[in-house]
């Protein structure tokens, strides 16, 4: 991945979620409310001057806050899912959590001085994708989507796509090949994870 797909997946990762499931309630109007608050707190923690170790922490709330950390989580461990335990699977949840906001809030200081704004709304299928344009100082802007979602019961990230590239199949396809390399072992992915990134 280039050093743009790089800073697009930072970005992502603060937001992504799974997908959801349950009744369809979000309107055009509610993804773009949600949208238009995500970008506000991330533009304020870039500009707010802090050191790497804030915004991380910063960026792993918002995450909290409005993706489905459940279901991206869930997603990301794919088949192996099925056959982990549910204490397994809230110790994977709460692992994959952290390592997603250490593996790209480091590259967050690279946002400073750059922008995020909301440029458009539409629905697709069940969901709807909010479009928002990422301005780095010293390079052409990037095109982001997010893709949102009511069905989980509240309105939250699913995925968002970067220049083409699902940030949630990107993970999915990392922790698979990170769980192969451990023979399968769910318990031992979790223990690296919680030491990654």
């Amino acid at each position: 991945m280039t050093r743009r797909g790089l800073l697009g997946s930072g970005l992502a990762a603060a937001f992504v979620a799974a997908l959801p499931q349950g009744a369809l309630a979000l309107t055009e109007a509610g993804a773009r409310a949600l949208v238009d608050k995500v970008v506000v707190e991330i533009n304020s923690v870039i500009a707010s001057g802090k050191g790497l170790g804030g915004m991380i922490s910063e960026f792993e709330a918002i995450f909290r806050r409005y993706a489905d950390v459940d279901l991206i989580a869930r997603s990301t461990l794919g088949a192996d899912a099925n056959r982990a335990t549910p204490a397994q699977l809230a110790a994977f949840t709460e692992a994959f959590r952290g390592y997603i906001a250490r593996k790209y809030g480091k590259r967050f200081k690279e946002f400073v001085g750059g922008e995020i704004e909301v440029v458009g709304t539409q629905a697709v299928k069940s969901w709807h994708e909010v479009q928002a344009r990422v301005n780095l100082r010293g390079q052409a802007p990037f095109d982001v989507r997010f893709l949102v979602s009511g069905r989980s019961g509240r309105d939250l990230f699913f995925d968002m796509v970067i220049e083409g590239i699902s940030l949630r199949l990107s993970e999915r396809t990392e922790i698979g090949a990170m769980l192969d390399r451990r023979q399968g072992n769910i318990d031992a992915l979790i223990a690296d994870l919680r030491q990654a990134g």
